[in-house]
């Protein structure tokens, strides 16, 4: 009885999972919380942009949550041995790029550097490089505008480059002794694999190809030329990097004595390449052509997959299409919102200070009709990702009286973060990606049938939930399974291991109607203040939404 572990990097926390590779039974899980920092996210008081993570903490969890999943998978079928384990996979946020020296040791594990933020993880969440972000989109647009194609127009202050030219302008000493970076999704394969040369990592397209600008179509990471247009230093840096990036079909090596014997495991198990969390979340989800996956957390990704027989268009404001990087023979496909479930976090825990309070709004959300608030909020409160791509964005919360109540807020905050979700599906939908289902994965997919129904409604799609309340370590236990030859490819092995609950949200059409027009005065704000249309008259909006506010409330 074959079993493969998955492993999940997340913001917070790493989780491992034992899964059952013939059905896809989870038999085994433990979370470890990143223990550096606040919440495992190491900051800085007078940059709220800023957002770093201790190398440290990553191996500290790898270790701690395997070993912890693998006990645990004892406990509950005592038929279960370590030694029928027969792959790993992982996958990791991004972009989050680490510094390393030349033996593919993280900068930060060094005395010189411990304390210093800039040698730590750069966090997917890290906004600090805005400026090189929107000199990159430039410089691009002037001489590589093939570059900006595949990701949607603009380069993100998240991503791979952005970062490292700001490490580079803000502590050059961290820039200079790094020897290289490594993104985490490839860095844990690397440590599995005893990989202590960063040239002979074995990088993965999905993050290559979303995050540092890597196409076949030009052989690779951006040009020298193009690099030293920015600056020569990142030039130079582009000889340590890599030449190749792989899709999934290909492993990322094979576990190594010294890991097998700490974590208890054969030696020599194959590794599956790294992904980023939301890419194996969509294959855990079974993501297929026409089905859009959408992991709902702190933020949302959205993914789908279209045959690599097929042409894709390029589409303005989508964070990416690449070949190979979700499932080996498709163009997976990539938007996604910069907050979520950090928006009611922020609203519940930090305005109002109460942990407790989000039961209870989301109850009295409940019995609230669609702009029976009156109230309309734009999801921007960490920027925007994906139809904008604009990080310097901000929320908004429109309509309020002195009779606005708490739970009005909360209601109008999802409802905000629903009317994001519709921009991104109308948008690929328009650009011709195939929408006919819509899998949701993650806690809040889970347990808020209220926010799910909200979804719904303003999309006008069946909202479905995974089977996997941890879809994201369960595709990368399906991609161990491909790896490790257990299931001849992804398709087979998604139809053994994944599937979805017995739970379906659908449309109601009276609700539909009233969000339709919610929509389009959603739309006239978005655009309005997100530079689409700044000369928009919005002096209409507060009272068409009063007026729907008296005909709901009737």
């Amino acid at each position: 009885m074959p079993f493969t572990i998955g492993l999940d990097y997340g913001t917070n926390s790493a989780r491992a999972l034992v899964v059952d590779t013939r059905n896809g039974r989870e038999l085994g899980t433990a979370v470890v919380d990143y223990p550096s920092g606040h919440q495992g996210i190491l900051l800085n008081p007078s940059d709220h942009h800023l957002a770093r993570q201790s190398p440290a903490d990553y191996v500290h969890a790898l270790e701690k949550a395997t070993i912890e999943a693998i006990a645990e998978a004892k406990q509950a079928d005592p038929s279960f041995s370590p030694d029928q384990v027969v792959g790993i996979g992982m996958d990791g946020t991004g972009s989050s790029p680490i510094p390393v020296d030349a033996d593919n040791a993280p900068l930060a594990f060094q005395d010189a550097f411990k304390d210093n933020l800039a040698a730590q993880c750069w966090l997917w969440k890290d906004h600090t490089s805005i400026p090189e972000a929107a000199a990159i989109t430039a410089k691009a647009a002037e001489l590589r505008p093939q570059y900006l194609a595949k990701i949607g127009g603009t380069y993100s202050s998240e991503w791979f480059w952005a970062k490292i030219w700001h490490c580079l302008k803000v502590d050059p000493a961290v820039f200079d002794a790094a020897h290289s970076w490594v993104e985490l999704s490839d860095f844990i394969p690397a440590v599995l694999a005893g990989v202590s040369d960063p040239k002979q990592i074995v990088r993965g397209v999905c993050m290559a190809g979303h995050k540092a600008l890597y196409a076949e179509d030009w052989d690779g990471l951006p040009d020298k030329e193009f690099l030293s247009a920015l600056d020569p230093k990142l030039a130079d840096l582009r000889d340590r990097l890599y030449d190749r990036a792989h899709d999934a079909s290909v492993s990322a090596g094979k576990l190594c004595d010294e890991w097998a014997a700490k974590l208890g495991l054969p030696a020599g198990i194959p590794i599956a390449i790294g992904e980023m969390d939301v890419h194996y979340g969509a294959i855990g989800c079974g993501v297929d052509e026409g089905t859009l996956v959408k992991v709902i957390g702190t933020s949302t990704c959205d993914c789908a997959v279209v045959s690599a027989d097929k042409t894709v268009a390029d589409i303005p404001g989508i964070c990416g299409i690449v070949k190979g990087a979700i499932l080996p023979g498709y163009f997976g496909v990539e938007a996604g919102q910069s907050a979520v479930g950090d928006i009611f976090k922020w609203y519940v825990e930090g305005v109002l200070g109460d942990v407790e309070l989000h039961a209870k709004l989301t109850e009295e959300a409940d019995h609230l009709k669609p702009g029976q608030s009156g109230l309309l909020a734009l999801d921007w409160n960490n920027g925007n990702r994906t139809i904008l791509v604009d990080q310097l964005l901000t929320g908004m919360m429109l309509g309020q009286t002195l009779y606005t109540t708490q739970a009005e807020i909360y209601r109008a905050l999802i409802e905000a973060t629903a009317f994001g979700a519709r921009a991104i599906i109308d948008r690929i939908k328009e650009y011709g990606v195939p929408v006919e289902r819509i899998v949701c994965s993650g806690g809040i997919a889970e347990k808020n049938p209220v926010l799910m129904q909200i979804y719904a409604d303003v999309t006008g799609c069946e909202m479905r939930v995974s089977r996997s309340s941890q879809s994201c370590a369960l595709g990368s236990a399906v991609g161990a399974s491909v790896v490790a030859g257990v299931h001849a490819d992804f398709k087979s092995a998604q139809d053994a291991m994944t599937g979805l609950k017995d739970v379906s949200y659908q449309p109601i059409p009276e609700n539909q109607q009233v969000y339709e027009t919610l929509y389009q005065l959603y739309r006239e704000l978005h655009d309005a203040f997100g530079g689409v249309s700044p000369s928009a008259d919005l002096g209409h909006i507060m009272k068409d939404l009063l007026a729907l506010k008296a005909t709901q409330s009737a």
